[in-house]
């Protein structure tokens, strides 16, 4: 009897063939199966899978060479060595980078979401803290923010804290799924509840979004996902109005840019979960990543 693939995927033809011609490769990582799994594209006509375990993983942040992965307890800093990568020993002449543990540090379970190099620190949304901490080998996190209405630091994760971007190497915005100061309150308002922030002020740009997540700064322009109702949204932050630019038809959270495409990540919701369960998205919800085609919103799938 053939044993089951630990990981299988579908895609549209037109994604390998979008990976290859970019000439990337995608980071996927994976809480509940607890693996970064990188996808890349062979002849621009399929795809390949290279999972890698990383229990609990979560956040991932890259720079220059630099690849840092959170996980349950703690932050992997990996680099990569192309020098290597060639003389790979099982598949020589395959790889063009090859990406090896160089540091880890140890911070507790943080529930760290998004991360990011700034100004030579590496910056982490610290959800269960509520707070954004630095990462560095003096501490478990130091915080260097929190919303004006957290009034202490507290593992009791009271708004979810979750989205940052990053732009001109500051902090511009963050998201959070409610604005609660009680631990898990932000649950009170899942649906409705959902904020963002412009840093540092704290200050309310958006109220009444539905569990937000991935605020990025792109050519000037501000995108974030709209995840319970499965959308990309574009921000006007001076009006605090927003467009929706496309639907993407599951929970969406994380996104990065490459050129004129958006890659974003879209998350099977568990039904037994009571976070979940009752969101009409999780009725119809998947795991994968689709692309979108910024200059005329299209949309490819894997």
């Amino acid at each position: 009897m053939n044993q089951p693939k630990p990981f299988d995927c579908e895609y549209s033809p037109q994604f390998a063939e979008l990976l290859g011609k970019l000439g990337i490769s995608l980071a996927v990582s994976t809480y509940q199966a607890g693996k970064v799994i990188v996808v890349s594209s062979v002849n621009n006509d399929r795809l390949i899978q290279l999972p890698r375990t990383f229990p609990g993983a979560m956040g991932m942040a890259a720079f220059e060479g630099k690849l840092a992965v959170a996980n349950t307890n703690e932050v992997v800093l990996l680099r990569n060595e192309p020098s290597l990568a060639a003389g790979y020993p099982t598949k020589p002449g395959i790889y063009d980078s090859i990406y090896l543990p160089r540091a880890s540090f140890y911070t507790g379970n943080l529930a760290l979401h998004d991360m990011e190099f700034v100004n030579g620190k590496l910056l982490a949304v610290n959800t269960q803290f509520s707070s954004v901490s630095e990462i560095k080998s003096e501490s478990n996190f130091v915080s260097v923010w929190q919303p004006p209405f957290i009034s202490d630091l507290q593992p009791e994760d009271r708004c979810h804290l979750n989205g940052m971007a990053v732009a001109g190497g500051q902090i511009k915005y963050l998201t959070a799924l409610g604005q609660g100061d009680q631990p898990h309150q932000w649950r009170e308002s899942k649906m409705n509840g959902g904020v963002l922030m412009e840093y540092p002020s704290g200050k309310i740009i958006l109220d009444n979004l539905s569990m937000p997540h991935s605020p990025r700064v792109y050519d000037d322009e501000l995108y974030l996902l709209n995840s319970a109702q499965g959308e990309l949204i574009k921000v006007d932050p001076r009006h605090k109005s927003y467009e929706v630019i496309v639907s993407l038809g599951g929970f969406a959270r994380g996104m990065a840019r490459y050129g004129d495409y958006l890659f974003i990540g879209v998350s099977k919701l568990r039904h037994n979960s009571p976070v979940f369960a009752d969101l009409p998205i999780a009725k119809t919800s998947f795991a994968g990543v689709i692309a979108v085609y910024l200059p005329i919103k299209l949309s490819l799938g894997l």
